[in-house]
């Protein structure tokens, strides 16, 4: 498939590299090419361009930014070129203030995440949660004596939904469909539960999994 990535973040870089490695095409997408001078000169089948250039010219598009500005990137990108499209929407809702007893703060709150923002904002996109509750080096392939790790996604569109599916399990990864874009604000707050052993411990390299 053809791919847009927006942002030029690790995340960001993980995820291109992920489709890059399964044979997709890839435009990655920011505001400050030279954040990916390094990453594009190992990274020579993608090609780097603004965010716009990325939406228009994915089939799928990943939204891989800071929460703080996931808005302003889409808007920036613009909503013609995200018409119709399955967004996979990576972001969480982290507020600019430092954890607290390892525990992040969030700008949402649990009547409201940060995607149902999003999709209220552009509503003719497909914004599908997923890659929020992993940290990056473990996003592409990770390898875990349990087996494979869950990844937690929701969204309104279910053909959307499917697609992303088919991605992680191409990226080694069980899904677990959680339902409509509400569904997210449960699944957001999963990036907290996900980040307390690494502040209080510095242990970054563990998933979750779902036991049936």
């Amino acid at each position: 498939m053809k791919i847009g990535v927006i942002g030029s973040g690790d995340v960001a870089k993980a995820l291109a590299s992920g489709f890059l490695k399964h044979g997709h095409d890839v435009v990655i997408g920011t505001r400050d090419p030279a954040k990916l001078k390094d990453w594009a000169a190992q990274n020579s089948k993608a090609r780097v361009g603004s965010f716009g250039d990325a939406a228009d010219y994915g089939e799928v598009v990943v939204l891989a930014v800071k929460g703080t500005i996931a808005a302003d990137a889409l808007r920036i990108a613009g909503a013609a070129n995200l018409a119709g499209k399955p967004i996979i929407d990576a972001t969480n809702p982290m507020a600019e203030a430092p954890p607290h007893n390892g525990v992040l703060k969030f700008f949402t709150n649990l009547d409201e995440s940060l995607m149902e923002r999003l999709q209220r904002e552009f509503p003719d996109a497909h914004f599908v949660k997923a890659f929020n509750s992993v940290g990056n080096t473990r996003m592409v392939n990770p390898t875990f004596q349990g087996g494979k790790p869950t990844m937690f996604i929701c969204g309104a569109n279910e053909t959307a939904k499917k697609t992303v599916e088919g991605i992680l399990d191409q990226f080694g990864w069980e899904t677990a469909d959680m339902g409509k874009v509400e569904a997210a604000r449960a699944i957001e707050p999963l990036c907290m539960l996900w980040c307390i052993p690494g502040f209080l411990r510095n242990e970054w390299t563990h998933a979750f999994k779902l036991l049936k």
